[in-house]
Parts: structure tokens; sequence; C-alpha cells
């Protein structure tokens, strides 16, 4: 392995331990075993190895917190449940990584300072709409057919915003921040809602 390939484990490993705005180039010498001029050379800046590094991060993390499908569920039971089951497991896995998710969250301030960097986030963003898509399906099980693209994109893209939502709340506030217990509490009020509202409950 190379110089280079060291300097980007380094780096993500700085992002983890100490986080985006707080890891200087030394640290990032330090955790690579690369020497500083190294740096230049193969990525020509510290910021931009980090954002390298980052976005590297980032799709490890994506796939591994953004599930798509609902692990360790029992497949027989209502789509309700399987939805709590799904948002527990996610939001369990935002407490392991802390750092990395508040690097991101550094990162988004920058979008408009480096466009190759937006254009990276950006596909990283849609990419977690499909993840979150595929986990939708696996949650409504043959119910997901009744559903066309346009509507199966939406919920991805819904459950992609909750899922970001979540993570601000959590980062900033873990021990208010909801649950996959509170999400599934909101859905079902929500259901209740909207049936109380048709024409044939108020009707009845």
């Amino acid at each position: 392995m190379g110089h280079r390939e060291d300097l980007l484990i380094g780096a993500k490993r700085c992002l983890i331990e100490k986080g985006y705005g707080r890891t200087t180039t030394r640290d990032i010498v330090a955790a690579s075993g690369a020497n500083l001029a190294s740096i230049g050379y193969h990525y020509g800046s510290k910021e931009a190895l980090l954002n390298a590094a980052l976005l590297e991060a980032l799709d490890d993390t994506g796939q591994e917190i953004q599930p798509t499908e609902v692990a360790d569920s029992d497949p027989d039971a209502p789509p309700v449940e399987r939805f709590e089951a799904a948002w527990t497991q996610i939001v369990e896995k935002y407490t392991t990584r802390r750092q990395l998710l508040l690097a991101s969250f550094e990162v988004f301030a920058q979008v408009d300072r480096v466009p190759e960097l937006q254009s990276a986030l950006a596909d990283g963003i849609e990419q977690g709409r499909r993840t979150m898509m595929e986990l939708f399906k696996s949650i409504a099980g043959e119910t997901a057919g009744d559903l066309d693209e346009e509507s199966l994109k939406a919920v991805g893209a819904f459950f992609q915003a909750l899922a970001t939502g979540v993570m601000a709340q959590w980062l900033v506030d873990p021990d208010r921040a909801p649950s996959g217990h509170d999400l599934t509490l909101a859905l079902r009020a929500m259901l209740t809602w909207s049936e109380a509202k048709t024409p044939e409950a108020a009707q009845a």
C-alpha cells in the first residue's frame, strides 16, 4: 500500500477521532505514517485529502446505517412493527458514528466553496434515497407493489429526510432525540388522523 492510500486511511481515522475542523496536517501525518510533503503531492492540500476521506467514510457508513432490508425482524410482522424495527436499528447505529456524522455536517457548510464536493455529496444523498426506497420495500413487503415508481422514489426521499433530521437531533440532543419507537408512535398517530379525516369516516 502506497502513501496515497496510507494518507486516506490516516485521514479517515482522524475524522473519526477528532472531527473535520479539528484535524491538522500533523495529525494526518502521525496517523498515516506518511510524510508532510506527500499530502501536497498526492492530494494538493489537507482539505482535499479530508474531503476525499470523508466521502469514502460516509459511503462506508451510509451502507452500514442505511440498510436495504429489516434485519432480524419477523417477516410476518405487520409493516408498522417492521418500520419500528428498521428505525430502531438505524438510530442505534448513530451512537457508534458520532464523530464521523458530526464531520459530515461540518462539510455541508462548505459545498458552495467546493463544487466537486457538492457534486459528490449530492450523488451520495441520491444513493441514500435509493437505499431508503429499498428499505421501505423490505418493510412494506408485497404491498409495496401497489405503488408506482414515482411514489416509491418519494417515500425514499421522505425516509432520507427523516434520517437526516433524526441524525441532527441525535447529535445535538441525544437524550431527547426520537427513537425508533417514537417515530412509530408518530406514524401511528398520523395514520389514525388520516383515517379519521376520510369522507367515509366522517359519514360513519
